[in-house]
């Protein structure tokens, strides 16, 4: 058994609060939040069945621009992710993470929810800070329920909605 530094143990931790705040202001739609936790050169491989073939893009601006323009307002979204595994090499890492997602787009009529893990690998940028400069995943399932088929499902309220408080 190895003795992890204090450092490598800092660096563990400074990790799973950037995927945490991935998903935390991808959720809240902090887009500059977002776009900070990726590295400039982040390349991203989000596989769905409900789009069909997977979206693949190159660089933070074009990232986090899909990100906003796909999931504004209207849409409702919650990532949980849990049991990450993350290995530390210097400024460099990666890691593997499970997740759960529910997507709510009234729009579409339609509720998604998924599940799957994340592959990723970070980068420890000239400012100290880790940044995401791969992510990836692979579905282990997705759903799509129509909400004609469910007409009691209403969706009460959502933050977006005009007179909400904002946390």
């Amino acid at each position: 058994m190895s003795i992890r530094s204090l450092e490598e143990l800092a660096a563990l931790e400074d990790l799973r609060q950037l995927k945490y705040r991935y998903f935390r202001t991808l959720d809240l739609k902090r887009w500059d939040e977002f776009a900070d936790t990726l590295a400039d050169d982040v390349v991203a491989r989000y596989g769905t069945h409900a789009l069909r073939d997977p979206l693949v893009f190159e660089g933070r601006d074009t990232l986090a621009g899909f990100m906003r323009d796909s999931l504004g307002p209207a849409v409702t979204t919650v990532h949980v992710a849990n049991h990450p595994e993350l290995t530390v090499d210097g400024s460099r890492a990666s890691g593997s993470w499970a997740f759960e997602d529910t997507v709510i787009v009234p729009d579409a009529k339609s509720v998604i929810r998924g599940a799957g893990y994340y592959t990723d690998r970070y980068r420890r940028d000239d400012d100290g800070r880790w940044r995401i400069v791969e992510t990836s995943y692979d579905r282990i399932y997705e759903s799509i329920t129509s909400l004609d088929d469910t007409p009691s499902f209403k969706l009460l309220s959502h933050m977006w909605e005009a007179g909400s408080q904002q946390g």
